[in-house]
C-alpha cells in the first residue's frame, strides 16, 4: 500500500536578461520565480507540482504523512483548512494528483475522465507591443497554427488598446478568434489605478463588438458582481474571469447570479485540481464555458491542460507565449522538456501522471532554498 512518506518544497530563480515587462506590472521583471513541491511515496514514486510559493503548508506536513496518496478529496479538505487559517497551498494537490497517476499508471486526463487527449489553445500575448508589432505577432501565431489570440489592454488609455486591436483584425481578417484582457479585477500591490466603471465597461464591450471579439477578460473589479451581471445583460461579447478568485464558493455565486460567460480558475493557484473539477462541472451545468488560466509556469500550463482535457469542453485553452519576452524557455525553466503546441494543438500522451520530468540540473542552478 502506498503511504505519503515525504514532502519537500523548494524555491527557484532564474534571471531574465532581458526584463520582461508584463502588460499588468508596469515594472520590469528581473527575475522568474518558481516554486516546486514534492511528494515521496513509501515506494520511491514522486509526484510533482508547482505554482504558489506553498506559505502555510510548513508545520503541518505531519497532516499528510503517512496518508494514502489517492484520497484526494481526503487531502483537499485539509488543504481548503489551511488556506483559511494560513495561505494557499494547491500546488500540494497537483504533486497528489501526478502521484496517483504513477501509482495507478495512467495520465491525469484519464483519472478525470478521459474526454480527450489534447484542447486547442489560444496563443497569450503579454506585452503591450504598439499597433504595428502587434500585428506582426498576431500574423506570427496564425501563421504557427494557433486559431486564436489574447491581447493585453493596459496602455493608459483603452483608445490606444482598441488602435491595437483593430491593427491587429486588419492584418489578420479572420484567421484568428480574438480575445482582450482588459487586466480591471485586479492590481499589483504598487498599482493604485482605479478600475473600469460599468459605464467604461459598456463602452469598451462597444468597440470589441464592432471587432467581433470573442471574449473581454476582467472588465470590472473582481468584486462588483452586480457590474459584471448588469454588464453580461447589456452586451453580446462574452464576459470572461475568475482567474484570481480565491475560493470555491465564490465561483459558485459568480456562475449563479449570471455573472460570467466564461469562468477562469486556475488549479495551480486555487482548489487544484480536486476543486476545480467541480467548478468545471458547474460551469457546464449552467452552459458557460470553463477554460483555465494558465499564467504561473509550464507546469501549470499542463496541469490544467490535463484538467480541462478530462473532464472539461474547452474551446480553448491559455498558452502563455509572446517570444522574445516570454518565451518557452524561460516559462518552462524548470522542466526537462518545454511543454510545446502541436500546430495550434495542447497535446497530452500516455504517461502516468502529468507525464513531467523536471530539470534538475537547472533546478538545482538556480535554487533559492
Amino acid at each position: 500500500m502506498s503511504l505519503i512518506e515525504k514532502i519537500d518544497v523548494t524555491h527557484h530563480r532564474l534571471p531574465l536578461d532581458p526584463p520582461f515587462v508584463a502588460s499588468w506590472d508596469g515594472r520590469p521583471r528581473q527575475n522568474f520565480d518558481v516554486t516546486v513541491v514534492r511528494v515521496t511515496d513509501s515506494e520511491g514514486r514522486v509526484g510533482f507540482g508547482s505554482g504558489d510559493l506553498m506559505l502555510g503548508l510548513e508545520g503541518h506536513e505531519d497532516l499528510f504523512i503517512g496518508q494514502d496518496p489517492r484520497h484526494l478529496e481526503r487531502h483537499y479538505e485539509v488543504l481548503s483548512h489551511i488556506q483559511f487559517h494560513y495561505g494557499r497551498c494547491w500546488p500540494l494537490d497537483l504533486a497528489l494528483w501526478d502521484l496517483t497517476g504513477k501509482i495507478m499508471g495512467e495520465p491525469v486526463w484519464r483519472l478525470l475522465g478521459g474526454r480527450c487527449d489534447r484542447v486547442r489553445a489560444y496563443a497569450s500575448s503579454g506585452v503591450l507591443r504598439d499597433p504595428g508589432a502587434m500585428a506582426e505577432t498576431a500574423e506570427r501565431f496564425a501563421e504557427a497554427g494557433f486559431a486564436a489570440m489574447k491581447i493585453r489592454f493596459h496602455r493608459g488609455d483603452w483608445r490606444d488598446d482598441i488602435r491595437a486591436l483593430e491593427a491587429v483584425r486588419e492584418r489578420i481578417g479572420h484567421r484568428l478568434e480574438l480575445m482582450v484582457d482588459c487586466n480591471q479585477g485586479w492590481r499589483m500591490p504598487w498599482d493604485t489605478e482605479a478600475p473600469w466603471s460599468l459605464k467604461d465597461a459598456v463602452t469598451v464591450a462597444r468597440e470589441l463588438e464592432r471587432l467581433n471579439v470573442y471574449w473581454m477578460e476582467e472588465p470590472l473589479h473582481r468584486a462588483d458582481r452586480d457590474g459584471m451581471r448588469r454588464l453580461r445583460d447589456r452586451v453580446d461579447v462574452r464576459v470572461a474571469g475568475g482567474e484570481m478568485t480565491r475560493e470555491l464558493y465564490e465561483f459558485r455565486d459568480l456562475i449563479a447570479e449570471g455573472c460570467l460567460d466564461v469562468v477562469q480558475p486556475d488549479c495551480a493557484l486555487v482548489g487544484g485540481i480536486t476543486g476545480l473539477r467541480r467548478i468545471a462541472v458547474m460551469a457546464r451545468e449552467f452552459g458557460l464555458v470553463f477554460t483555465p488560466h494558465t499564467w504561473s509556469n509550464g507546469f501549470g500550463v499542463i496541469a490544467n491542460t490535463h484538467l480541462t482535457a478530462g473532464i472539461g469542453e474547452a474551446p480553448f485553452i491559455e498558452f502563455p507565449y509572446d517570444p522574445p519576452e516570454w518565451s518557452l524557455e524561460r516559462r518552462d525553466y524548470l522542466m526537462a522538456t518545454p511543454f510545446e503546441h502541436q500546430d495550434g494543438w495542447l497535446v497530452l500522451d500516455e504517461q502516468p501522471g502529468f507525464g513531467v520530468a523536471l530539470d534538475e540540473e537547472r533546478l538545482a542552478a538556480t535554487r533559492l532554498s
